[in-house]
C-alpha cells in the first residue's frame, strides 16, 4: 500500500462478485496445493479423506476437502503444521492454553506484511486514516490483538499509542491528554473505561474518541448502542482468530455497521451445521469455517472457528458480512438442557434499567444438576433498596426469554470483577 493510496478504498473491495471469485479460486489452488506439498499432517488428511488439490476445479469442490479443528493444531504442538521452514518463521504467536495446550502459529515476512494490510484496511473501513491518533488498548504479546492493530495502524499511517490492557486510571490520562481520535480495545475493557472517566468526574462523550473498533469477544448491538452513548463514538466490529491471522478477517465498515466484511480476497468463508458438517447456503445460521487463501507459513483448510453466524451478501463493499456472532458452539452452556449462550443473558442485562453492564455466570452443580448463577451489579445511580426487585425481574425475563430458572445476584457498584482484556464471562466450579 503506497503513501498516497492509504487512506484510499482498494480495487478489490468494489470489484465485481466475478473478479472476486476469480481471485479466489486461483489462490485457493495455490494454498491447497502448498498445504499439501508441505505439511505432512495435511497430505495424510486430504489422502485420507481420498481428495488431492487438483481435484478442486470450482470453489463448491472445496467441500471435498476435511476440516481442521483446534484439537488438530494442539496435537501438532508446537510446529508440526508449519509449511515452511523454521528458520522462515519471523513471527510466533499463541493462545493462552487454558483448555490444553496451546495453539501455536507462524508468521514469515510475507504474512506479517499481509496481516499488517488487511488490518490497515479494518482501521480504513472503520472510519480511520492516515494521521489519526490511535490508541491501542488491546494486549500485546503472545495475544495477537495487540501486534495486529499497532502493525495495522502504522501500515495506515496512524500514530499508535501501544498502551495494552490495564492500568485504566492511566488509560484515561493518556486519552485526556493525548486526545486520539481511534480506540482499539474489547467491548468489555472500553466500559471499564468509561467507569473510570466517569469515576473521575470527566464527561465521556466530551473526550477525543469518534471511533471505537471492538472485537476478541462478543457483543450485542445492546452494547453498542450503550458504548455509543456513554462515549459519544461509533462502535465498530472487528473479527479475527490467531489461527487464520489474528484480527482483521473481517471489519464493519462505519457507513453501515450492518456485519463485518470479510476480506474474502485472504480469506474462505463457509458455513456449515455444526452437527453433520454440511455446507449450508448464505443466509442459513451455522458454524463459520474459513481457509486460508494467502498465508505461507501456517495456512489453515477449512478451519472451524466454533463461532455460530450465518453469511450475508456485501453492502458497503462487495465481500461478504456475516452476522453478530451469537455464540460458539463450544461455550455454548447446557442447562437442564436448555441453549444457553452469554450473550443471551447480556442482551437482557442491558435492557434492564438500573442495571450496570457488568457481568459474570457461574456454573455451579448441585446434586446431579448445573445451576446457573448471573452474577450482575447496580447502575451507580440505583439505590440499594432496588436490588430484590431487580434479581426477581432478570429471573423473570431469563426463564421467559431464555428457557432457563437462574439465580440472580445483584452486587454493588463494582462487585463484578473486571477484565483486564477479554472478559472471562463464565465460571464453572
Amino acid at each position: 500500500m503506497s503513501e498516497d493510496d492509504r487512506g484510499k478504498l482498494e480495487p478489490i473491495e468494489t470489484a465485481s462478485v466475478d473478479e472476486l471469485r476469480s481471485v479466489q479460486l486461483e489462490r485457493m489452488r495455490w494454498s491447497l496445493q502448498h498445504a499439501f506439498d508441505n505439511v505432512p499432517w495435511y497430505r495424510r488428511h486430504f489422502e485420507s479423506a481420498g481428495v488431492h488439490p487438483k481435484d478442486l476445479e470450482s470453489l463448491d469442490d472445496l467441500s471435498r476437502f476435511p476440516f481442521t479443528t483446534k484439537a488438530d493444531l494442539r496435537d501438532n504442538y508446537p510446529f508440526g503444521l508449519f509449511a515452511v521452514p523454521r528458520e522462515k518463521v519471523v513471527r510466533i504467536h499463541a493462545s493462552s492454553g487454558t483448555t490444553g495446550k496451546p495453539t501455536v502459529v507462524g508468521y514469515t515476512q510475507n504474512d506479517v506484511d499481509t496481516w499488517a494490510h488487511v488490518m490497515a484496511r479494518s482501521i480504513r473501513a472503520s472510519g480511520g486514516r492516515p494521521g489519526d491518533i490511535c490508541h491501542i488498548s488491546y494486549g500485546y504479546g503472545l495475544f495477537t490483538g495487540g501486534l495486529g492493530a499497532h502493525y495495522g495502524a502504522e501500515r495506515l499511517g496512524c500514530t499508535v499509542i501501544p498502551m495494552s490492557g490495564g492500568q485504566t486510571e492511566k488509560q484515561v490520562q493518556l486519552i485526556t491528554d493525548f486526545r486520539p481520535r481511534i480506540i482499539m480495545v474489547t467491548p468489555s475493557y472500553c466500559l471499564n473505561i468509561a467507569d473510570e472517566m466517569e469515576r473521575q468526574g470527566l464527561d465521556a462523550r466530551a473526550c477525543s474518541l469518534e471511533i471505537g473498533i471492538f472485537g476478541a469477544e462478543p457483543w450485542t448491538n445492546e452494547m453498542r448502542a450503550g458504548i455509543e452513548s456513554r462515549l459519544g463514538i461509533d462502535a465498530v466490529d472487528i473479527y479475527g482468530l490467531s489461527e487464520v491471522i489474528g484480527p482483521g478477517v473481517a471489519n464493519e465498515c462505519i457507513e453501515t455497521k450492518d456485519g463485518p466484511t470479510i476480506w474474502e480476497d485472504h480469506f474462505y468463508p463457509e458455513i456449515v451445521d455444526p452437527d453433520t458438517g454440511a455446507v449450508l447456503p448464505d443466509g442459513e445460521h451455522g458454524e463459520l469455517v474459513f481457509t486460508s487463501l494467502t498465508k505461507e507459513a501456517f495456512p489453515v483448510i477449512r478451519y472451524r472457528t466454533r463461532d455460530l453466524t450465518r453469511l450475508m451478501p456485501g453492502t458497503a463493499r462487495t465481500m461478504r458480512r456475516f452476522d453478530k456472532i451469537t455464540g460458539r458452539s463450544d461455550d455454548m452452556l447446557i442447562i437442564r438442557g436448555v441453549n444457553v449462550f452469554p450473550t443471551q443473558i447480556e442482551e437482557l442485562i442491558l435492557k434492564t434499567d438500573g442495571l450496570a453492564p457488568h457481568y459474570q455466570l457461574a456454573v455451579v452443580r448441585e446434586g446431579n444438576m448445573d445451576t446457573l448463577i448471573i452474577n450482575a451489579e447496580l447502575a451507580p445511580s440505583t439505590a440499594d433498596s432496588r436490588i430484590g426487585d431487580l434479581e426477581k425481574a432478570l429471573a423473570q425475563q431469563v426463564k421467559a426469554y431464555v428457557g432457563v430458572t437462574s439465580r440472580v445476584v445483584v452486587h454493588a457498584v463494582g462487585g463484578v470483577p473486571r477484565s483486564q482484556g477479554k472478559a472471562q464471562r463464565v465460571i464453572r466450579s
